[in-house]
């Protein structure tokens, strides 16, 4: 039984290696083209000339998705007045994020990314399951990357944001 214990850590460990790099600040964001909660086409490149936030999130309907989720659609308004706007994705289907997105009456778009393409674009692919880290990216208005947090605090994630956008815009 340890033997197998201990081989099954070392897959786990090389398997999480092999699932890509993560972005790096000042970097390019990765060109991806997903579908929102209605079904739509979502093209990152869209957004150039706008501030964007890129929430990664696990489960839709989890409870810490849940508040993450809520904290922005409270938030929404103060985030907007910066001038960006909000997308929270994840391996859901564009049916399980229209659910999500219609029973907490969200003011913002969600982006299904079933197969986990983008997800591991962004190095926010968990390595065993098909599911995303918590992460946050804010992307400037040329499409660089210039702040990411690796440690979110799902009920405070939307706060951190608003008072990161005023900061970076503040300093442009």
């Amino acid at each position: 039984m340890n033997v197998i214990r201990r081989l099954f850590i070392v897959m786990c460990i090389m398997f999480s290696f092999a699932y890509g790099e993560e972005v790096k600040l000042g970097q390019n964001v990765p060109k991806f083209t997903v579908k929102n909660h209605e079904g739509k086409d979502f093209s990152m490149m869209s957004r150039k000339g706008e501030w964007t936030v890129l929430y990664f999130y696990p489960k839709a309907g989890t409870p810490g998705c849940t508040k993450q989720a809520c904290a922005f659609r409270d938030s929404i308004k103060s985030i907007r007045k910066l001038g960006a706007e909000v997308y929270g994705i994840s391996t859901d289907s564009v049916k399980d994020q229209a659910a999500f997105h219609e029973e907490h009456s969200l003011q913002f778009d969600l982006l299904s990314d079933e197969d986990g393409k983008v997800t591991k674009k962004f190095g926010a692919k968990m390595a065993v399951f098909n599911i995303s880290k918590r992460w946050t990216f804010i992307i400037d208005p040329n499409l660089k990357i210039v702040a990411i947090d690796r440690d979110v605090d799902p009920m405070l994630d939307a706060d951190h944001v608003s008072k990161k956008l005023a900061q970076l815009q503040k300093n442009k």
